[in-house]
């Protein structure tokens, strides 16, 4: 009877979560075909008054499936996060003690937030009631500092949304990208116009606010959404893993003070693969030659370029960690699907161009941009095995601007 009961309750309980994830995608639709924002908040505090952070995920995961473009969702991401504003329970539990933790990934993440915030609010803000020259420098001095979030981002994209996405959570990491590269957009569009000769003050001084808004509302996400399912999905050896791979990002403006260490013990780096293979006569033989692991990765990191091997099921499986790396390229990248590894707005390009290697309709796909003082030529290649089978995709980055620059001839030995 007892065993009934239970069962009973538990599928009342399943029932009434599906009635609540049914009703809470209707009411996000209802903001897509244009409800007003505050009829939305209304209608939720009366059906719901809280809500969870797994139920956000499934919700957007859900509304993905059925054909809702990313895109869509993020492009009203902050009136979602406007509904549930005050609302997510997860919020009002007891603080889990990573939080407190000096040194930790969760404590170093929430301290970049609030020194975030601390620099809008002191070195930002205060210039946007002034005007003159003065007040534009100052911005961009602010600015120049914020741009730096790159980094904060970046290690979100690239440390914590891997172990998300093998759980099975896309969805809030694949919205809170493009929001991401959208901010990161606007930061640039902004420093153009200070350092511009001829300055638009309202127009840029707009710009700016609006910028301000977005990152605000996404240190919320941050703090109340993403940071809840990380606690409760990455375990300790997640959580080193990330914090082995995190100088490959860097921090935002400073490096912490603290490290953190794991129940007394400091947290060391494991031995290099190079320094095991050593240890081996193991050679792997080629079509001319053989060579030892250690061989062939000292010579793959000796190149004067990045390499990236992407297999045939589009799993990341190898990338090359040379002294000069261009994209900078953490461990947790492998085993990542190549589609997870750049942002929502490029990843239709990157499947572009590995379905036209698969198929054979290309052997390989060329790109060339300026980032800073450099040149950069990215090159794709198809990989494939004698008998014309696609093995996956090489991806090859190096700055040939020393290159481009070279004149006459050099036939002698430098001195």
């Amino acid at each position: 009877m007892v065993f009934h009961l239970r069962r009973r309750k538990m599928s009342e309980f399943i029932n009434n979560q599906s009635i609540r994830q049914e009703k809470l995608k209707k009411l996000i639709r209802s903001l897509h075909d244009g409800k007003p924002l505050e009829q939305a908040k209304q209608e939720f505090k009366e059906e719901f008054g809280s809500i969870t952070t797994a139920e956000i995920t499934a919700m957007e995961q859900g509304l993905i499936k059925e054909g809702m473009a990313v895109s869509e969702i993020q492009r009203l991401c902050d009136v979602h996060a406007a509904v549930f504003e005050g609302s997510i329970a997860d919020i009002h539990a007891p603080k889990d003690e990573v939080d407190d933790i000096p040194g930790h990934p969760v404590h170093v993440f929430l301290e970049e937030n609030e020194r975030l915030e601390k620099l809008l609010k002191e070195e930002i803000e205060p210039y946007l009631n002034q005007s003159g020259k003065t007040a534009i420098l100052m911005l961009r001095v602010g600015f120049d500092r914020l741009k730096e979030i790159d980094k904060h981002y970046a290690r979100k994209e690239y440390l914590f949304f891997p172990h998300l996405e093998r759980k099975g959570i896309t969805a809030p990491p694949k919205v809170m990208w493009g929001v991401d590269d959208e901010i990161r957009a606007d930061i640039k569009s902004v420093i153009a116009s200070l350092s511009a000769v001829a300055i638009d003050e309202a127009a840029t001084f707009a710009l700016i606010r609006t910028t301000l808004t977005k990152i605000r509302d996404m240190i919320s996400k941050e703090n109340n959404i993403l940071i809840p399912l990380l606690k409760e999905n990455l375990n300790l050896f997640n959580w080193i893993s990330v914090e082995l791979a995190t100088p490959d990002t860097g921090w935002f403006l400073e490096k912490p003070k603290v490290k953190w260490e794991e129940k007394g013990s400091s947290i060391e780096k494991p031995k290099k693969k190079k320094e095991i293979v050593s240890k081996t006569n193991t050679e792997i033989r080629f079509d001319a030659g053989s060579l030892s692991a250690e061989q062939i990765n000292a010579m793959l990191n000796a190149l004067p370029f990045d390499m990236t091997f992407v297999d045939h099921e589009g799993y990341v499986r190898y990338f090359t960690q040379g002294k000069e790396r261009i994209f900078a390229r953490p461990a947790t990248i492998i085993g990542r699907h190549v589609s997870m590894c750049h942002p929502p707005a490029s990843v239709h390009v990157v499947e572009g161009i590995i379905e036209s290697f698969r198929s054979g309709r290309k052997d390989h796909e060329d790109f060339w941009i300026r980032m800073k003082d450099m040149f950069v030529y990215i090159r794709y290649y198809a990989v494939r095995n004698a008998r014309g089978e696609y093995l996956g995709t090489l991806e090859i980055t190096q700055n040939i601007k020393p290159i481009t620059e070279l004149q006459g001839e050099k036939r002698l030995v430098d001195k």
